[in-house]
C-alpha cells in the first residue's frame, strides 16, 4: 500500500512577516531550523523510505536537516514547488489586501481559476502537485514516501482528496494523505 507524507518547511522571514515569497530563495529562520528538527523527529516515527523535496531553498533547507537525522538524502522533485506568485512575490499579506481584497480572498479560498498576477493558477498548481503524488504512489518500493513542500502544495493536496483545507498549514507540520 502506497503511504504518502506531506512535510511543510520550516519557518521563514518571509513566513514570521506574513509575506509572499512564491519560489524566491528564502532560507529558514533560526525558529524555521528548529522547526525542522522536531519535523525530523516526527518523520523518524513513520520510518520512511524515500525522502523528496520541493526545488525550492526552503524546502530544501528542510530536507537536508530531517534527511541527517533518518539518514535519507532528499530526492529534489520541482513538481511540489510552491505557487509562483508572481507580481505579488515579496509584498506583504496586508499590503495585497489592502490592494486587491477580493483577489486576496480568491487566494485563501484556492480557486481553482484565479491566478497570482504575473504568476500561476491554482490550477496550473494543481496539476502538477497531483502528476507528483500521483507518480510517488505508484513507485513500488519507496514507501513510505515523505515529500517536504509548501503550504499550498499541502492545501490543494487535501482539498483533492476530500479533506479538510486549513488557511495555511503550520511551518515543520507533517500530514498524511
Amino acid at each position: 500500500m502506497s503511504v504518502l507524507y506531506l512535510a511543510r518547511h520550516g519557518q521563514t522571514a518571509y513566513n514570521a512577516e506574513g509575506r509572499f515569497q512564491g519560489w524566491s530563495p528564502v532560507p529558514l529562520d533560526a525558529t524555521g531550523r528548529a522547526q525542522a528538527l522536531e519535523l525530523a523527529s516526527a518523520v523518524a516515527a513513520v520510518a520512511p523510505v524515500t525522502l523528496v523535496c520541493s526545488d525550492i531553498a526552503r524546502a530544501r533547507e528542510t530536507a537536508t536537516i530531517v534527511g541527517g537525522r533518518i539518514g535519507l538524502q532528499a530526492v529534489v522533485d520541482a513538481r511540489f514547488a510552491e505557487t509562483e506568485t508572481g507580481d505579488w512575490t515579496d509584498r506583504t499579506f496586508e499590503e495585497v489586501l489592502a490592494e486587491d481584497p477580493v483577489g486576496f480572498e480568491r487566494f485563501i479560498a484556492l480557486d481553482a481559476d484565479w491566478g497570482f498576477p504575473g504568476g500561476e493558477t491554482f490550477a496550473q498548481q494543481a496539476a502538477r502537485v497531483q502528476d507528483g503524488l500521483e507518480d510517488w504512489r505508484g513507485r513500488a518500493g519507496a514507501h513510505p514516501v515523505v515529500i517536504v513542500c509548501h503550504g499550498n502544495v499541502i492545501r490543494l493536496a487535501l482539498r483533492a482528496a476530500g479533506r479538510d483545507v486549513p488557511d495555511r498549514p503550520e511551518n515543520g507540520s507533517l500530514v498524511a494523505l
